[in-house]
């Protein structure tokens, strides 16, 4: 869905996933360290928004899910994955319950696999699942800000910041009020620096949660059977993941960021020597320089100097080896 705040001054459209939404207005910097300071906020519309109301909107959804939502209280924001019977992830979900009706928010798109899925798995359950992606939009509060919230909308309040699950109709006049608007591009920087990783970013057909840091914030592994589970009970108890993300410092010589899917080799190997992984996100940061995450075997060493293609890339553990 095409966001009316592309109109604002400055606005360039993002593209590929975040298509819909702006990129940046103008200053990408200014528009981290506004984020960073508290202040502003990020439109976020191209997301997906689905519901789940009913009597058993938790507990059916505690047998879906891979976090325990059985006893979620109102209004305590938690994320959640759903995963492939071999335990990989198909989708993940960042929600909250008001009380009456379980909001969440999904990658652009994927709302209308989840819902299908859902459905099928209705059966008796008093639940009803609706796409409200027409009707709502997603606004990003960032950590720190002191914005006010309208009445009778539904957030998620984390430590990263508060969602909003606005009105469409109201996002410009909340855009009029609530300024300076940032855009994706920063968001993302943010969300880098953090090692939060994104579906469809951090994620391919094969990833499992223990790869990305998803146990224990959206896998709890004291709750009972959801699809998937004996795979992350295996990997837990009795092994490690084939893979690991890390945090990468770039080279901020060069020009351009290496993009999602550059290899990542050893740097003592050089340009052509053994791939052992990929970038998944970059970003330029206002205060880090170009940074990225990215996936490699669980054995390259954490000491180990990198290649991004051929930008050199120092390594911070995110999920230990």
């Amino acid at each position: 869905m095409k966001s009316p705040l592309l109109s604002l001054p400055g606005a360039v459209p993002a593209e590929g996933r975040d298509e819909g939404v702006a990129a940046h207005y103008g200053d990408l910097f200014r528009e981290q360290r506004a984020l960073a300071g508290g202040t502003g906020f990020v439109d976020l519309s191209h997301r997906g928004v689905v519901t789940v109301s009913g009597d058993d909107r938790l507990s059916w959804l505690h047998l879906l899910l891979t976090q325990h939502v059985s006893d979620l209280p109102a209004g305590r924001a938690t994320e959640a994955l759903i995963l492939s019977a071999h335990g990989h992830v198909e989708h993940a979900m960042y929600l909250v319950d008001d009380g009456q009706t379980v909001w969440m928010h999904v990658e652009p798109g994927t709302q209308g696999d989840l819902i299908a899925y859902l459905e099928s798995m209705k059966f008796f359950y008093r639940v009803e699942t609706a796409d409200r992606t027409e009707d709502f939009a997603l606004v990003h509060l960032p950590a720190g800000s002191i914005a006010d919230v309208p009445q009778g909308v539904a957030v998620r309040e984390t430590s990263h910041g508060r969602d909003l699950f606005l009105p469409r109709g109201e996002l410009e006049a909340y855009a009029e009020t609530h300024g300076p608007a940032a855009g994706i591009l920063a968001y993302e920087a943010l969300r880098v620096e953090a090692h939060r990783p994104r579906l469809g970013f951090e994620t391919d057909h094969r990833t499992i949660p223990h790869e990305l840091g998803w146990i224990g914030s959206a896998v709890h592994l004291e709750k009972g059977c959801y699809r998937g589970q004996e795979t992350v009970a295996r990997v837990q108890n009795l092994g490690k993941p084939p893979r690991r993300l890390v945090f990468l410092h770039l080279d901020g010589s060069d020009v351009l960021l290496p993009g999602p899917g550059t290899p990542v080799r050893l740097a003592a190997d050089g340009e052509e020597g053994r791939q052992l992984g990929f970038v998944t996100t970059s970003a330029r940061h206002h205060e880090l320089g170009p940074i990225a995450l990215a996936l490699v075997k669980r054995n390259v060493p954490v000491d180990a100097e990198l290649l991004a293609g051929n930008t050199a890339a120092a390594q911070e553990v995110v999920v230990e080896p």
